[in-house]
């Protein structure tokens, strides 16, 4: 099968696998609720199913309060992470970087986690308001991206070695750090931090999914934009500059809109691990290297599967709300250790 071909096939089973994950999560629930229910719901919602037959007003909130935003939210979310898992790979050069794997969100929670506690004290709050945790949650993302960046760099290319130390290290410091404020907080806060290390679509808002959706698309369609530049860092920074690209600003730009896709990510769902590590390189594997399209389809991609890991998430233990950060790391963490052996394998390592 020829790389067109591929790319079409995986274009129809993105779609439908997303139009699967966004139906079942619509009907699937401790509260069932029919296709033809929620089917009259949007309908009435647009002004046109008024003939429609009558809907439970319990089915009727369960659908627009509780589940629309969570399915939303998920797509949102799960699109950014793995564009910014994307475009990690794509800057640093290597298939292991991912904003989990490198401290990346860690940082931007800790950031979150820090508003939570000491933004009352410290006037954050007062200033930005419900963009608090957004905001300090980017802030967190960015500085961990760029102490990553400038770590791992060395002689115009990405040790490999030092970016998993590098992340580690980050990692460790923002435990650390959620410690302390764990320590600090009170109960409320306390809960509050919890959840982002456990990571959540639970209790998702549609005020908070007008603030992740349109960056989410915003930040998507940058990173496509950029993805014939990506193209070309791709064969080497000395190439790329003699075809004109400006590599540093490419880079730091990068890294400012993986710190928005992350920080506006973990800020309301919390830490939510591997998906930008798994979906990017599989997808890679299936249609090749050329980033537009990757970038799309692992935008779709993410999508669904941050929505299909929700409905198990909130599905598999009846009368219970798993974290949906650890289904995503029983996914990516034994990926991650079958990349990382392959990479040893290739080195000549690990025999």
């Amino acid at each position: 099968m020829t790389r067109v071909a591929r790319g079409i096939s995986l274009s129809i089973a993105l779609a439908v696998a997303l139009v699967a994950a966004i139906l079942a999560s619509s009907v699937v629930g401790q509260l069932p609720i029919t296709p033809t229910e929620i089917v009259g719901s949007l309908l009435r919602a647009v002004g046109i199913g008024n003939g429609w037959a009558p809907t439970d007003p319990i089915v009727e909130s369960t659908i627009w309060i509780v589940r629309f935003p969570r399915i939303v939210m998920g797509l949102a979310v799960g699109a950014a992470l793995a564009v910014a898992g994307a475009v990690m790979q794509a800057i640093f050069g290597n298939p292991l970087a991912e904003p989990g794997v490198v401290g990346v969100s860690s940082g931007a929670a800790f950031g979150a986690a820090g508003v939570i506690v000491f933004g009352g004290t410290l006037g954050i709050t007062a200033a930005l308001g419900s963009w608090g945790i957004a905001v300090c949650a980017f802030a967190g993302g960015l500085v961990a991206t760029l102490v990553v960046y400038f770590v791992s760099r060395a002689n115009g290319r990405t040790e490999v070695v030092t970016l998993l130390l590098t992340g580690i290290a980050i990692n460790a410091f923002a435990s650390a750090g959620l410690a302390f404020l764990l320590f600090m907080g009170d109960t409320a806060s306390r809960e509050q931090i919890t959840f982002w290390q456990l990571g959540s679509l639970n209790g998702s808002l549609w005020r908070e999914v007008a603030i992740v959706a349109p960056i989410t698309v915003l930040g998507t369609v940058g990173a496509i934009m950029l993805g014939k530049r990506y193209d070309l860092l791709a064969l080497g920074e000395r190439n790329a500059r003699h075809l004109g690209v400006n590599v540093e600003a490419l880079r730091i730009g990068s890294i400012v809109l993986v710190a928005l896709l992350t920080g506006v990510a973990v800020a309301f769902c919390g830490i939510i691990a591997f998906v930008g590590l798994v979906v990017p390189h599989v997808i890679r594997m299936v249609i090749g290297p050329s980033h537009r399209p990757l970038l799309v389809a692992s935008a779709v991609g993410g999508a669904a599967l941050l929505t299909f890991a929700d409905l198990v998430a909130r599905t598999i233990v009846p009368g219970a709300d798993l974290p949906i950060g650890m289904l995503t790391s029983l996914i990516g963490g034994p990926f991650f250790f079958y990349l990382l052996y392959r990479q040893r394998k290739r080195s000549g390592g690990w025999a």
